[in-house]
């Protein structure tokens, strides 16, 4: 491709692609939820499906499941990750929690449940640390710690995955406010370093990062592979029922799926509610703590403790992933053994040509769906460039529209539309899904180096006669590329993750790695679990690698690029 089309095609394309599967998967939603089912023999208008839905005797309990563990996992990672910018921002002891904590952003969420259920499991790792010589179990016990009714370990599973996301989305935050002499002014009026930081810093960090917060809220309530892993299964959450309905043999329960995703969306949007209701209340308190003139030197405990929770979810995501490892190549393992009595490739070649063909299809889908959407990005951001414009914060919720509108209150009613329309489902549909999440990502990565790149440098090219679309193949994207190559790395991982999207817009028919580790989730076979986790693992690691070395190795030689 030489040549960038008429500019504003870039965002009118990328706002079709954003926006109409939203659009049409709320429409397909929303008729079958009122009892309009062509494809099934059902016409409305009818309220019968809601009628279902509320004589349905789980609901109250996993509607309650799908508030609480979302609201709770969302308010401690929040707090987990204050406490740690606020005790340790700018020590050693925050660049080596940093360093322990980035390279597990890659890694998707079912591969982190698998990692943790294989450490807090009655015969997981801890049990088996402390084993019999502490705790007296020859067996492991009869305790219900996965898919426990309260939801406990789901949550817990949610804050892993989530204080790293959050943590380093502050970190990009802090850059674009004075934090050091915020932080000065207020330890010089005689406050300790966390009451410092909390009043003086957080509530300029927090409104830039106020839309990331809303997606892990809305995430956590409505997410669905976590919850299979983790969550409990009697009632199961609301998110994992839907998915149960809409894969039902029986064709007439898609109706009461669509009346479910459209409570679910009232649930998200209550808990969205709860939260804004929450930081007005938070405020309040935080006002009148000031004024009451308190310092808080003494926080030594409070330091601690944000490092030890720290250091927690980087251990807990660390030998999760080990766990990972050892259960791919274990032989016989009984317990309380702490390692396997030996070491085999026997899971590795029992599952070989079905990870490897899984590993394909999530190849293939992840490529052509950053591939579509790095043209749609760097179409946008040049659009930007060259009419001097910027995105408004309404453009910027449009952007996070995807992610913070849960899930499973658009994409179940977009593949009821597409039985409606008589339209094939499998691997095109997943790659259009797939792209719906991968944008956002996608522009969030490259927006910010996009904007930094020395305009001096385009200046000097326009002198020398050149054009605006060579200055962009010639000058600009050569010496982006570490951050184009991040970019990409980062759609990887998302689209490698994705399993709903893959599981309704495929019509169970697309086979990828993280549907397959789901899929094994209902059996227990923990070495297969161990195999494909891990290659879901790979599949979104390696891409971050890439991004690393082929820049150190293509420019070698031109040292001031390796920063571009």
């Amino acid at each position: 491709m030489k040549y960038l089309p008429r500019l504003p095609l870039f965002p009118l394309l990328t706002v079709l692609f954003l926006l109409g599967p939203l659009v049409a998967g709320l429409w397909g939603t929303l008729l079958p939820a009122f009892g309009h089912f062509p494809a099934g023999g059902h016409t409305g208008p009818s309220l019968d499906p809601f009628r279902a839905l509320w004589n349905w005797p789980g609901l109250s309990d996993a509607s309650r499941l799908s508030l609480v563990t979302g609201v709770v996992s969302a308010l401690l990672s929040l707090a987990i990750t204050a406490l740690i910018l606020a005790g340790w921002t700018g020590t050693r002891g925050f660049r080596v929690l940093e360093r322990l904590l980035s390279p597990f952003l890659s890694v998707p969420h079912a591969a982190a449940a698998f990692g943790l259920a294989f450490l807090i499991a009655p015969s997981g790792w801890i049990a088996r640390l402390f084993s019999p010589w502490l705790t007296g179990w020859e067996r492991p016990p009869d305790l219900l710690i996965l898919n426990d009714p309260w939801g406990l370990s789901l949550i817990a599973g949610m804050v892993v995955k989530e204080v790293p996301f959050l943590l380093l989305m502050s970190i990009a935050a802090l850059g674009q406010i004075d934090g050091r002499r915020r932080m000065a002014l207020s330890q010089s009026m005689g406050y300790g370093r966390i009451k410092a930081w909390m009043i003086a810093i957080f509530p300029a960090l927090y409104a830039r990062i106020r839309l990331p917060v809303l997606v892990v809220l809305t995430w956590a309530m409505s997410v669905v592979d976590v919850a299979v892993i983790l969550g409990p299964s009697t009632p199961p959450t609301l998110s994992v029922q839907i998915v149960r309905w809409m894969s039902d043999p029986d064709i007439g329960f898609r109706l009461l799926a669509a009346a479910a995703a459209l409570w679910q969306l009232v649930l998200v949007v209550a808990g969205v509610g709860l939260w804004f209701l929450g930081e007005h209340l938070i405020a309040r308190l935080a006002r009148r703590q000031v004024e009451a003139g308190r310092r808080g030197r003494s926080d030594t405990a409070l330091r601690v403790t944000g490092f030890a929770l720290g250091t927690t979810v980087s251990l807990s995501l660390l030998l999760g992933f080990l766990g990972l490892i050892i259960w791919s190549f274990a032989g016989f393992w009984s317990f309380p053994d702490l390692l396997p009595d030996q070491f085999t490739l026997r899971s590795w070649m029992r599952h070989r040509a079905g990870s490897l063909d899984a590993l394909g299809e999530t190849a293939l889908i992840a490529g052509v769906s950053v591939t579509i959407g790095m043209i749609l990005t760097i179409g946008c951001l040049e659009t930007e460039e060259r009419y001097g414009l910027r995105l408004t914060q309404r453009g910027m919720w449009l952007i996070y529209l995807p992610l913070i509108l849960p899930q499973t209150a658009f994409l179940p009613g977009l593949q009821t539309l597409l039985l409606n329309l008589g339209l094939g489902m499998g691997r095109l549909p997943v790659i259009l899904a797939h792209l719906v999440f991968v944008l956002p990502y996608l522009r969030l990565s490259l927006e910010g180096p996009w904007r930094a790149w020395d305009a001096r440098q385009a200046t000097v090219a326009k002198a020398l006669g050149a054009t605006p679309n060579q200055i962009l193949w010639r000058v600009r994207l050569p010496m982006l590329l570490a951050p184009l190559l991040t970019a990409t790395a980062v759609g990887v991982a998302v689209s490698v993750g994705q399993y709903l999207p893959t599981l309704l817009a495929g019509g169970g028919r697309v086979e990828t790695l993280t549907t397959e580790a789901i899929a094994l989730a209902s059996g227990g076979d923990r070495r297969a679990i161990g195999v494909f986790g891990l290659m879901q693992t790979a599949a979104a690691m390696l891409p971050f690698a890439l991004a690393l070395m082929l820049p150190a190795l293509i420019w070698r030689n031109r040292k001031g690029l390796l920063n571009g």
